[in-house]
């Protein structure tokens, strides 16, 4: 006697984006509540996996960059955590390039769980360069699941013209359709859209999806979304999960298999604790195995100051932005220097910094290039970074030196002041800035200025970070507050 199938099949989908090397649990909260880390998620996904039927874990993008055991081996010990993690699927993230691409090729290889992308495009030949979906069969469903990345990803690889990617959203949602057209008649139960392009972009991409397309659900990253529920646009469900490892998103669904559509739905951001999970040991002992070599080779201090800075928002001016635009323009001699809010990894630093707190919290071992402009263009930067559009999460923000004024009106979309020292800058008088290649080389999603605007430039210093930590040997008990170097009305 043969059974009949069940039209009905649950699953439950865990997802993680943004980790950033976030290894290691955190003593927070009460009575020494651990917070975080990836052996009390590891935890947990097990403890899922043996209570439910069918269970994925997926990953939005950014394993990589934000820890100092992650950028002492350049990713390798990422993936090898990763590999005993061991995600059920994987989308790139702008900061799995951090390294150069040949190198995110060689971590790809070494992942033992599959990554996707459909953008990516070797230009000569049309060929896309990665693996640009997966078709999971579960339960005797079949689950489509398909990456697309962030225009960021240009920023890393815009030097290699043998590369190419969508880098509009349109072109992004032709793709998808592209993709589901060719499988829908394989009988495709349940169509997952991974994505590293932030929570608004997200949001604008589902409205563009023809519903014939059948994508069911968007579980994106980029933006570190913090979401009470998933928004729904044009019946596409979308949800992120924060950043780190503090939490965790859980998707509990009932699909139809005669619809091949979701029947019922329950999400939550599951908190990653102690109190409610137990760890998983092993995994706990393979990362302490990377941490004890870099500790050791990075525990020297650097500096004291005179109290803890914090940096609680790339949007913002902040204390630890401050400190660090500050110590730039002094060591290159600048009247502007433009620090990426992006860059600085960590929300606190200090009192005591040591030379592996400082990697921790700016990681990014980028070029610092000194360019001459006229104030006509400088009040057009700093009108471009401070626009409302670039504010979303999604742009990029910058921290300035010390004697810079730069006041925005939110209603009216213009900057109404500018001035360095108390005066105001002006078109016709040359100044000097500086910023990082990358900002520069892509200075026109942040700055909304054209690279070659900034003239050839000239490299001051080969690595940023080396020359924060030159200027913090020298500077002891330092502080810093916010001054009101960038400021908006209404």
């Amino acid at each position: 006697m043969t059974s009949t199938p069940t039209r009905y099949k649950r699953f439950t989908i865990l997802h993680s984006n943004d980790m950033h090397g976030d290894f290691m649990a955190e003593m927070r909260g009460e009575q020494g509540t651990l917070i975080g880390g990836l052996s009390l998620l590891s935890g947990y996904i097990n403890q899922v996996r043996r209570e439910e039927r069918n269970v994925l874990f997926m990953i939005a993008g950014d394993m990589v960059q934000g820890s100092l055991i992650d950028s002492e081996h350049k990713g390798v010990s990422t993936i090898e955590i990763m590999n005993y993690l061991a995600p059920d699927i994987v989308t790139l993230g702008n900061h799995e390039f951090d390294y150069g691409l040949p190198h995110m090729l060689f971590l790809e290889k070494m992942a033992n769980f599959p990554i996707v992308n459909a953008n990516l495009y070797i230009k000569k030949y049309n060929k896309r360069l990665m693996q640009p979906y997966r078709i999971i069969q579960m339960d005797g469903l079949d689950i489509l699941v398909i990456g697309i990345i962030t225009e960021d990803v240009l920023g890393h690889i815009a030097k290699d013209g043998d590369m190419s990617s969508f880098i509009s959203l349109e072109e992004a949602s032709r793709e998808v359709g592209a993709i589901c057209n060719a499988y829908r008649n394989d009988d495709i139960d349940l169509t997952i859209l991974m994505t590293h392009i932030g929570f608004e972009s997200d949001k604008r991409l589902a409205a563009m999806l023809d519903p014939a397309w059948g994508v069911d659900l968007i579980i994106g990253g980029h933006s570190h979304t913090v979401l009470e529920q998933p928004a729904e646009v044009n019946g596409i469900l979308i949800a992120q999960a924060g950043t780190g490892t503090d939490q965790v998103g859980r998707f509990d669904i009932t699909v139809d298999d005669d619809t091949n559509s979701i029947a019922e739905w329950q999400w939550r951001l599951v908190p990653v604790d102690s109190a409610s999970m137990e760890p998983d040991h092993g995994l706990a002992e393979f990362i302490q195995s990377f941490e004890g070599e870099v500790e050791r080779k990075y525990s020297t201090v650097l500096a004291k100051l005179s109290r803890q800075l914090t940096h609680p928002s790339r949007l913002v001016e902040t204390e630890m932005g401050n400190l660090m635009a500050d110590a730039i323009a002094e060591m290159t001699d600048a009247d502007v220097a433009f620090v990426g809010s992006g860059s600085i990894r960590k929300d606190k630093l200090g009192p005591v910094v040591t030379l592996g707190e400082l990697r921790t919290v700016f990681p990014y071992d980028d070029t610092v290039i000194k360019c001459k402009i006229d104030g006509a263009l400088l009040r057009r930067a700093f009108a471009g970074i401070m626009r409302p559009e670039n504010r979303t999460g999604e742009g990029e923000c910058y921290q300035v030196n010390r004697g810079v004024r730069a006041v925005y009106d939110n209603r009216g979309r213009e900057l109404v002041e500018l001035t360095l020292h108390g005066e105001p800058v002006v078109a016709g008088r040359s100044y000097s800035v500086t910023l990082q290649g990358f900002h520069l080389q892509n200075s026109q999603r942040g700055f909304a200025v054209a690279s070659a605007e900034f003239g050839p430039g000239r490299t001051v210093s080969t690595s940023g970070r080396d020359l924060l930590e030159e200027w913090l040997r020298g500077h002891q008990n330092v502080d810093r507050a916010i001054e009101g170097r960038l400021v908006y009305l209404a």
